[in-house]
């Protein structure tokens, strides 16, 4: 019987070519059907890239933005329980993103890309925003979202990252890090055309003023910038933008982390005018809000298209959100 067993086998290794054979002809298929491309990102099958010669990005910190669902993982009376002005909010905030019409936009306290999905669904279906992704919080509700027209890429999410707050030390000299606000950074890659993209992140920095509060923006930014350097190492021509609620004044330690960096490519351009101001909405005062690129995107920078759009009257601004939103555009090359 195992003499019948070896003798069939033998004649199964002869007809295949022989076991080495075999292993080749496997190892030979492997090589042709698993090809590592130049380029990781994937476009669908069927998307056609619009024939535009711009496109222009929105970010507006938009205030508790929150579901009508209570999600039982995050315990906050806001979020549990939504202000009864809810539905007023989601319609003017449907009206304003009509009225801007942006091609990317980024929003800030919002509860989801979920929710922000189903708003689109239902009230923006003709407007082609296709795309959304997210890296919420586990445990808070005010998160940073993106939905565009274009295809969007990777998704870069820090909320793992632990950062320190940067120069500080406590009341006992001690230094201190921090990692439950990071989620609220991300960074993603955007293709508008076939042969241009960029990398968006989104931000909401940590609030408040005070030594350790700027400290703990500082940490946040610095990570950031050490992401960029990464990209820009892998590719010196990366177009960078970065956009969201610094939650910082112009002037400012933390904004000028970014705009007076000395090495060219990672220095980044504010091109809003010093005098234009997006907090609070219905009496602005300071900005906190701003869409910064660093010099390899400026190249593409539509001169003087960076605003905070005028939508309503004060008083109804206020009632969508404490902050202004502001756009800006670019010319794809």
């Amino acid at each position: 019987m195992k003499n019948s067993i070896y003798i069939l086998v033998f004649l199964i290794l002869i007809s295949c070519g022989g076991s080495k054979n075999l292993i080749e002809k496997d190892a030979s298929f492997s090589e042709k059907s698993y090809v590592a491309k130049e380029s990781g990102e994937v476009i669908p099958s069927d998307y056609i890239f619009p024939k535009k010669e711009s496109f222009k990005v929105l970010s507006w910190n938009v205030e508790h933005f929150v579901d009508s669902f209570d999600d039982p993982y995050i315990d906050s009376k806001r979020e549990n329980s939504p202000d009864s002005l809810m539905n007023n909010k989601v319609a003017n905030l449907v009206t304003a993103l009509k009225k801007i019409d942006a091609d990317v936009v980024v929003l800030q306290e919002f509860e989801s890309a979920k929710f922000l999905r189903s708003i689109a669904d239902e009230n923006l279906q003709n407007m082609g925003y296709v795309y959304f992704a997210d890296v919420p919080s586990h445990g808070w509700y005010m998160n940073v979202v993106v939905m565009s027209k274009f295809p969007l890429g990777i998704i870069y999410g820090y909320g793992n990252v632990t950062t320190p707050l940067l120069e500080y030390k406590n009341e006992e000299g001690q230094l201190e890090t921090q990692n439950t606000l990071n989620t609220r950074m991300w960074s993603i890659e955007v293709y508008p055309s076939s042969d241009y993209n960029f990398l968006l992140t989104g931000v909401h920095l940590k609030a408040g003023r005070g030594e350790r509060n700027i400290a703990m923006r500082k940490g946040q930014i610095n990570f950031l910038k050490q992401q960029y350097k990464r990209f820009l190492k892998e590719d010196k021509n990366k177009n960078i933008l970065v956009v969201g609620d610094f939650n910082s004044v112009q002037g400012s330690e933390e904004i000028n982390l970014f705009l007076n960096e000395k090495v060219k490519r990672e220095k980044f351009i504010d091109p809003l005018p010093e005098t234009v101001m997006t907090h609070t909405s219905d009496d602005p005062k300071r900005r906190l809000d701003y869409i910064l690129m660093n010099t390899n995107m400026y190249k593409e920078y539509k001169e003087n298209s960076a605003e905070v759009p005028q939508l309503f009257v004060p008083k109804k601004m206020r009632e969508i959100s404490d902050h202004l939103p502001v756009t800006t555009t670019f010319i794809i090359k």
